[in-house]
């Protein structure tokens, strides 16, 4: 394995246990402590984690934009979980717009194949790229390149999204807190959700469990504008209770 290789695996314990400890590092990729004391340094001149006695936790910053290859690689098998539930929702010929996240990636993987006639509008390049032989629709939005999420954003990308009328608006978040609502972690990202969110009849948002009672660094928008939850496992019996007084229907 090489040592960027090693790093990603680093970074895919670190956002999922949010600490790590060399020992266990050192026997997992059968290296010596040093190394992985390197990696971690590594990690945390880029601010990604603190280092401590006997490994490093990480710094949970409101406004971290991680990479889609780590993105894509947490909490897989909740994603798949969600993607499944989503798939009554959608109809042949319907109309979406999606955004960037790994979450609504796995879903398009499945819509696509279940589904017929589909009309995708995005802003995800991974998804430019990885439905290039699907038989449907997919319509990107252009604009400039976020390099870190693979995603277009910008005044090009808002001209094409006001553009359109949808059905079905599908959107990932950074989490969700009863007092600020439904947050993400950068404002250009954020921005074209909302103005998607306005194109669109129907509003489901698509999220793991971990995400609840997380603060994001932006506020997208309120729960009154939502009309699908979708998770992997039951929330507690206080977001229920709040999320049916606005008239939001929670699939789990």
């Amino acid at each position: 394995m090489k040592p960027f290789e090693r790093r990603e695996k680093i970074l895919e314990y670190l956002y999922k246990d949010k600490r790590v400890y060399v020992s266990r590092l050192a026997a997992t990729f059968n290296v010596t402590e040093e190394t992985i004391r390197r990696d971690l340094e590594k990690l945390e001149k880029e601010g990604i984690a603190t280092r401590n006695y006997g490994g490093a936790v990480l710094n949970a910053h409101t406004n971290e934009d991680l990479p889609y290859q780590t993105r894509n690689t947490i909490n897989i098998e909740e994603k798949i979980n969600i993607a499944n539930k989503l798939l009554p929702l959608i109809n042949d010929g319907d109309t979406l717009m999606t955004d960037t996240s790994s979450t609504v990636f796995e879903a398009l993987k499945i819509l696509c194949k279940e589904r017929e006639n589909l009309t995708i509008i995005t802003n995800s390049v991974i998804v430019l790229q990885e439905f290039t032989n699907v038989n449907h629709t997919i319509i990107s939005t252009g604009g400039t390149l976020r390099k870190k999420s693979r995603s277009l954003v910008g005044t090009v990308a808002h001209n094409t999204v006001q553009n359109y009328n949808v059905d079905v608006a599908l959107f990932s978040c950074k989490g969700i807190s009863l007092a600020h609502g439904i947050t993400d972690s950068n404002e250009p990202e954020s921005d074209l959700k909302r103005l998607m969110n306005q194109q669109a009849t129907k509003i489901i948002l698509l999220m793991d469990s971990t995400k609840f009672d997380k603060i994001g660094f932006i506020k997208m928008f309120d729960f009154d504008q939502l009309d699908y939850l979708i998770t992997d496992k039951k929330p507690q019996e206080e977001w229920i209770s709040f999320l049916e007084k606005y008239g939001v229907t929670v699939l789990y």
